[in-house]
């Protein structure tokens, strides 16, 4: 919509109070002759961010506002800062006399580059004002009359064209006294929605299929009058006529809901070619139009003129819920969302094509759902599909009601599908509905520019988190060479911090610094759970091969068994499944698909034995240690103890000797606690201890004692032997008897040769006073599971001693922002956010274990 507003008298004597309606996103050029006051009306009217000066662009280059013969490159800057700004989404104020058609031009071309509206505001002032103003300034007294007489001459020639040349809103302002007492009035864009929140329910393509609207919004629970009693509006993606049966019903039915408030609609390319017949422009009567116009004939001329003015107010694409949601009828890249152009409502409408034509004769959809990389959602019709299948935050709602599929609409934020089907096939379609479509999880869903470079990662919990470029390059290594498929690798866990390094004599870690360091957290109760002397293992299991393929997008896999680094854990393929069919199994006797209301559930648990995936590690550096300590103590212990017999004095190195034969067999004893034999699944045990995430929703902030009550009846349940229950104990860090029981249990199961104790927060996801993430656990390790880390003879006093200055810092700082990384994977599984969100998140975990950190920690 253009408007030109030329009224006023330039000594007018009596001025009304001029509002000037500009666009929020805008490029503004201002129009002027030199000294017609258009650096004090943009001071006056815009912010100083917002202004981009041609004379503050001289100075930039030339460091003299006046040299005109720096204006080609100050002009190059102010086009460069200008098109930055816009492609920012930021309203851009050009303060530069811009007499000139070609000057204009330049400018006008820089909007449509970045799809925002050109708007001119014109300062007509007489050439004596210019001319007095000009001579009253220090750098402009020796200005030549015969430039402003120029400026002026050559403003007034294009004042009838401004339009023409393509500026959609001009704003004349003539005279001293009219630019005074003008005001400038910004304007919401029309597609801008942003504070509509919701909760709405998005319609896909009706195509004059009303009784099956009807069947639609009733099960949504919209009443007759369109009204839904708890508030919700209905969006329609446009594609309401044409080739069913009853378009005149659903225009009434949908105008209705529009008018009254419940209800938004974006225009289809159907509707827009139905708009063009009813102004009387020549389109072809095909693609189902035919019949829309026959079943129009039939009503009042009264309703096809509100269908005219309905369809001629509807608006390209709606930017919804802060931003976070964008409706259109064929999807839109992310550099359309909001933008004001012919071709963003052209994309819009009809989608981008790549030039080819299938073997049914129909263009050929450019795959833009495949790339997009955007943060809002981008919900669509307009090319039927099977299903209604999120890929990459998009999802095409066009599930071919009127060719006999189904009528579907996603309620949002829920991100839940509702649908109904069709009576009948209305419309024979040119193509089969049930070849391959966009959607689902074809495509690329993953990239290397996802994760390339230096990263910065947005999380709910702790804000902003940096990846660096070379730990990216690492953690790209891992995932490209060894992880399991990406689809079902949705989370890693965190590096875990140890406790503080213990005062208690001959310790190195103790609980009471662990009990201590929550206290001082505010945390008021942990929980205390036993170490299975295991591998760390993240399981995903699905309840069946179609609840894996329809929400992960694999076929034949029923879920994932992998390390805390992506690794499979298992080479053999069978032996995981049959690890998950016993789960799943158990999942089932317990109830747990029905109570949870999920298809698949993520766990966090430990595999055993150690041995299971640690075998070469531990045949290469402990048992070697064991086997060589072995080999040499008992012939040295022998020869000195002869030489002792003999009366020579050896005494002092006999006793050292035989303290470090001890230490060498305590070593041995304790990495031998954590192997067995297996055979198969034979003597394989799982100990699951956190349920992460079901189906739409995130479980990491559930209470872990709600958490292990829900695992012990799995383990009650399991009739195959392979889970285990987690021991725990619960503490209270500000009650010394509590304390002392806690202290008690971890001495008593250590020194019965267990691992030791991971101490957490029974909130599970709690955070201090200051609003900051606490630990989600501090593992304790025993005294004589501690020699596999630090050596056999750690526990002398002199090695204790040194020990006690390692630096804990940065462990705990890695363990914090790993936490918030795969708290961020968890919420984006559960919102159903696409695969290469998620990854943002895993591939973040994996990046920041690449960082140098004292391995032993």
């Amino acid at each position: 919509m253009s408007t030109a507003d030329t009224t006023g008298t330039a000594e007018a004597t009596s001025v009304r109070a001029r509002a000037l309606p500009v666009t929020d996103l805008s490029l503004v050029v201002l129009i002027g002759a030199s000294g017609s006051g258009k650096s004090t009306f943009a001071r006056r009217h815009f912010k100083p961010t917002e202004v981009i000066s041609s004379d503050f662009c001289r100075g930039l280059v030339a460091d003299d506002e006046n040299d005109q013969s720096a204006s080609r490159d100050a002009f190059d800057v102010l086009h460069y800062i200008a098109g930055k700004r816009l492609a920012a989404g930021r309203r851009t104020v050009v303060d530069a006399t811009n007499v000139q058609q070609d000057a204009r031009r330049q400018l006008i071309d820089l909007a449509r580059k970045h799809d925002v509206l050109p708007i001119a505001v014109v300062l007509d002032v007489p050439e004596q004002v210019c001319a007095e103003r000009n001579a009253g300034r220090t750098d402009r007294a020796d200005m030549p009359r015969r430039v402003i007489q120029r400026h002026t001459r050559e403003l007034r020639r294009s004042l009838r064209h401004l339009e023409r040349e393509g500026f959609r809103k001009v704003h004349v302002l003539r005279g001293e006294a009219e630019i005074e007492h003008a005001t400038v009035v910004t304007e919401k864009r029309f597609n801008d929605l942003t504070h509509l929140t919701g909760p709405f329910d998005i319609v896909g393509d009706v195509h004059g299929c009303a009784a099956e609207l009807e069947t639609l919004l009733g099960k949504l629970g919209y009443g007759t009058d369109g009204v839904h009693p708890e508030g919700r509006t209905a969006v329609f993606v446009g594609d309401l006529v044409d080739r069913g049966p009853d378009s005149p019903g659903v225009l009434r039915r949908v105008m209705s809901m529009v008018r009254s408030g419940n209800a938004l609609c974006v225009p289809g390319n159907h509707e827009n070619k139905y708009g063009r017949h009813l102004k009387g422009r020549k389109v072809q009567h095909t693609h189902g139009l035919a019949e829309t116009i026959e079943q129009m004939d039939g009503e009042s001329e009264e309703f096809r003129a509100e269908v005219r003015e309905f369809i001629d107010g509807l608006v390209s694409h709606y930017v919804l819920d802060g931003g976070r949601l964008v409706v259109c009828h064929a999807g839109l890249p992310e550099k359309y969302h909001g933008r004001t152009s012919g071709r963003v409502r052209s994309h819009a409408l009809y989608g981008d094509t790549t030039g080819e034509t299938d073997e049914f004769g129909l263009p050929v959809r450019y795959p833009w759902a495949e790339d997009y990389r955007g943060r809002a959602a981008v919900v669509y019709g307009h090319t039927p599909v099977p299903e209604a299948t999120w890929l990459n935050n998009t999802i095409c709602l066009d599930t071919g009601a009127v060719f006999g599929g189904k009528l579907t609409a996603l309620r949002w934020p829920e991100r839940e599908i509702v649908d109904v089907p069709a009576e009948r096939v209305w419309y024979e379609p040119a193509k089969p509905l049930r070849t391959e479509a966009p959607g689902g999880h074809d495509g690329r869903p993953l990239d290397l520019a996802d994760v390339q470079g230096r990263r910065v990662v947005e999380t709910r919990h702790a804000g902003r988190i940096t990846v660096r470029e070379e730990n990216g390059a690492a953690a790209l290594e891992v995932m490209s060479r060894f992880a399991t498929d990406p689809r079902l690798l949705p989370y890693l866990p965190p590096t875990m911090a140890p406790t503080a390094t213990s005062g208690v004599d001959g310790y190195l870690e103790h609980p009471k610094e662990a009990f201590a360091q929550y206290a001082a957290d505010g945390v008021e109760r942990v929980v205390c759970e036993e170490k299975h002397m295991g591998s760390r293992a993240v399981v995903l299991v699905c309840r069946d091969a179609d609840a894996a393929r329809a929400r992960f997008g694999v076929d034949g896999p029923t879920g994932s068994l992998y390390t805390r680094t992506g690794r499979p854990f298992l080479d053999d393929a069978s032996l995981t499944e049959e690890i998950l069919d016993r789960l799943r199994t158990a999942i089932g006797e317990a109830g747990l698909w029905e109570e949870l209301a999920t298809d698949w559930l993520l766990l966090d648990a430990e595999l055993m034995p150690w041995s299971l995936k640690a075998s070469g590690l531990l045949r290469s550096q402990y048992a070697a240690v064991g086997a060589a300590s072995g080999a040499v103590f008992p012939g040295a212990l022998a020869a000195l103890e002869g030489a002792a017999a003999r009366g020579v004095d050896v005494g002092g190195l006999l006793a050292r000797q035989r303290d470090r034969s001890a230490d060498a067999a305590a070593f041995t004893d304790a990495y031998r606690r954590y192997c067995w034999p297996t055979d198969g699944l034979d003597g394989v045990r799982l100990a699951p201890f956190q349920i992460l995430a079901v189906q739409g929703r995130s479980l990491a902030a559930l209470p872990h004692d709600e958490q292990l009550a829900l695992l012990d009846r799995l383990v009650e349940h399991d009739g195959s032997g392979l889970l285990r229950t987690t021991r725990r104990l619960y503490v209270d860090t500000g009650d010394p008897e509590s304390v002392a029981a806690g202290i008690d249990w971890w001495l008593e199961m250590t020194g019965r040769g267990g691992e030791g104790m991971v101490v957490k927060p029974v909130g599970a996801l709690v955070k201090d006073g200051k609003g900051r993430l606490v630990q989600p656990g501090i593992k304790c390790r025993g005294r004589e599971y501690l020699r596999i880390i630090y050596g056999p003879e750690y526990t002398r006093p002199d090695n204790l001693a040194r020990l006690r200055h390692r630096f804990l810092n940065h462990k705990r700082s890695l363990a914090v922002r790993e936490y918030a990384l795969g708290l961020e994977a968890l919420d984006r599984l559960a919102d159903g956010e696409p695969l290469w969100r998620v990854h943002e998140a895993v591939f973040g975990v994996l990046a920041l274990e690449s960082e140098p950190v004292d391995p032993r920690l």
